[in-house]
């Protein structure tokens, strides 16, 4: 297995060197919440708090997107994510489509 794909948020990476952009990659899962799910998330709206049940639900979408975008940009040759960002939409009531998206690239490290 080789080294894992560094990500960021940034334009940049501290250290290392843009040498090729490969272009866009995403990673995109669409998600439902169960009837059960919808129940238990109704009742915990009710007393207020935290909703643990969405708390979860979302954030195994998000990891699911990302996953996808790495695999997505490892099957493009890249080393390298910058400028990955989130975004999710409600495709119809209660179902969610999270995206995972940034640009491609072939970095060095700067000696």
């Amino acid at each position: 297995m080789g080294e894992a794909t560094l990500v960021t948020t940034s334009s940049c990476l501290e250290g290392y060197r843009v040498i090729r952009q490969l272009g866009l990659v995403r990673g995109i899962t669409v998600r439902s919440r169960s009837l059960v799910g919808n129940i238990a998330g109704g009742f915990m709206t009710i007393f207020g708090g935290k909703s643990a049940i969405y708390t979860e639900l979302c954030e195994r979408a998000r990891e699911e997107a990302y996953q996808l975008m790495l695999t997505h940009g490892q099957a493009l040759g890249c080393n390298a994510i910058i400028n990955m960002r989130y975004d999710a939409n409600d495709v119809i009531s209660g179902l969610t489509e999270v995206l995972a998206y940034g640009t491609a690239v072939v970095v060095e490290k700067i000696k």
